[in-house]
């Protein structure tokens, strides 16, 4: 595991995964090794309809996605990263644990990921998911997981 050379650290824009963000920075410090930030873009679903053609443009649309997180996940970095840490932003599209994963996997340069775990447990859960669940056990290099739970 040691030495960390490089962290990844995806965030969803809450404030837990602000919390992963700020962990990433302090251990990226600790180690000085390089930071990438990373969003996934959910994809969109389609719906077919034999109505007709809809003013609504799908293409469009997923650009202003793509263009509002690539603003949001730069915003992120100039506010939450110091400038003693080399950081860089990712965009990804697809389901958030997939891409993770894939990007963990494709670039070897990957040390360690750094993720924020919401705390929802029962129902929620299990209809949602978790992407830090899947993270970790899929993971092909070490995972850690900040709480976003409030402290008592």
């Amino acid at each position: 595991m040691l030495p960390i050379t490089h962290i990844l650290c995806p965030t969803d824009f809450s404030e837990p995964s602000y919390e992963a963000v700020s962990a990433a920075c302090e251990l990226a410090g600790h180690f000085r090794c390089e930071l990438t930030v990373m969003h996934v873009v959910a994809p969109i679903p389609t719906i077919v309809s034999n109505v007709g053609p809809s003013a609504f443009n799908l293409n469009t649309y997923q650009y202003e996605l793509e263009n509002d997180a690539k603003k949001t996940l730069d915003s992120v970095i100039e506010k939450n990263v110091p400038k003693s840490v080399t950081a860089h932003p990712h965009i990804a599209h697809g389901n958030a644990a997939e891409r993770i994963l894939h990007y963990t996997k494709e670039n070897d340069k990957i040390d360690l990921v750094v993720i924020a775990s919401h705390g929802r447990t029962g129902w929620r859960d299990i209809m949602f998911g978790s992407v830090a669940e899947r993270v970790v056990r899929l993971c092909s290099v070490p995972v850690l997981t900040v709480s976003g739970r409030k402290k008592d």
